[in-house]
């Protein structure tokens, strides 16, 4: 059995949070749990270095435990490349790679994940990218690829991962930053913003692809709602993410950093 800490949308920068006063103390608590594995699904920064840099100092900290973490849209605004994205730049980033849990026949699959619309298909006629590099922080992430492009590539980096973890026998875990499902995205009759954002959340294919491969956990980010984990059809999805707290925007529970991360953090034991 390994018990693996999920967790996204940690946003240090935002939350003017010090990691190198925050990272000692999770790890605390993370070895006070026995936790084998700690997963971040993607924001740890708006700098991709930065995040890096977190994620090697709680592997260093919380060995030999594991640390793995995905880029999430906000770590890739700076530092880094579209294309160095797609390259295993440091052994904590999990991205199209893959961790075996050892005694286990789980296997967690990372991908960063991206969008193609989709969730936005109650809306016609509009033109999503103008929208996006006008209204919406991606608008400023280095891209050779259209977002319908960079969607394909997740789509078949998933695919056959997933098709060699199937033939191996192997439970599948799965950790990306974008949204899987629709059941996860809002929908309103009076905020135009937040239906034309849906279409920058994920993709409903990913879901699609998750319930032919009979994946038994999801976990995702991104969206910043506290939500309870959904179990639908034969896969577990769990968004457990930290979100903002600042003078503009309050998406917390509690007053400080370190109690909310205890709420929102999500430990399972895997057989």
């Amino acid at each position: 059995m390994v018990r693996v800490a999920l967790i996204s949308d940690l946003h240090f920068d935002v939350n003017q949070t010090d990691p190198r006063a925050m990272v000692p103390r999770q790890v605390a608590y993370l070895k006070q749990q026995r936790v084998g594995v700690y997963l971040i699904a993607g924001d740890l920064t708006n700098h991709f270095a930065q995040s890096v840099e977190i994620a090697e100092d709680l592997q260093r900290q919380l060995a030999p435990a594991q640390v793995r973490f995905v880029a999430g849209n906000h770590d890739m605004l700076h530092d880094v490349t579209e294309s160095a994205l797609e390259t295993p730049l440091t052994p904590t980033y999990l991205h199209h790679q893959w961790l075996d849990l050892p005694g286990t026949d789980w296997r967690i699959l990372g991908n960063n994940g991206w969008y193609d619309y989709g969730f936005a298909d109650n809306l016609t006629g509009r033109n999503f990218l103008a929208w996006k590099n006008a209204f919406w922080v991606d608008g400023s992430i280095p891209q050779d690829l259209s977002d319908a492009q960079r969607f394909e590539r997740v789509y078949a980096q998933l695919t056959a991962q997933l098709d060699q973890a199937q033939q191996l026998g192997k439970k599948v875990l799965v950790m990306t930053h974008f949204v899987p499902r629709r059941e996860f995205i809002l929908y309103t009759q009076d905020n135009r913003f937040w239906n034309m954002a849906n279409a920058l959340m994920g993709s409903p294919r990913l879901g699609e692809l998750f319930a032919e491969y009979h994946v038994a956990a999801v976990q995702f980010g991104h969206l910043h709602r506290h939500y309870w984990p959904q179990h639908l059809g034969a896969t577990w999805y769990y968004n457990q993410a930290l979100g903002y707290h600042n003078r503009r925007i309050n998406e917390w529970e509690t007053l400080d950093y370190f109690t909310e991360w205890q709420r929102r953090l999500r430990i399972l034991d895997l057989n």
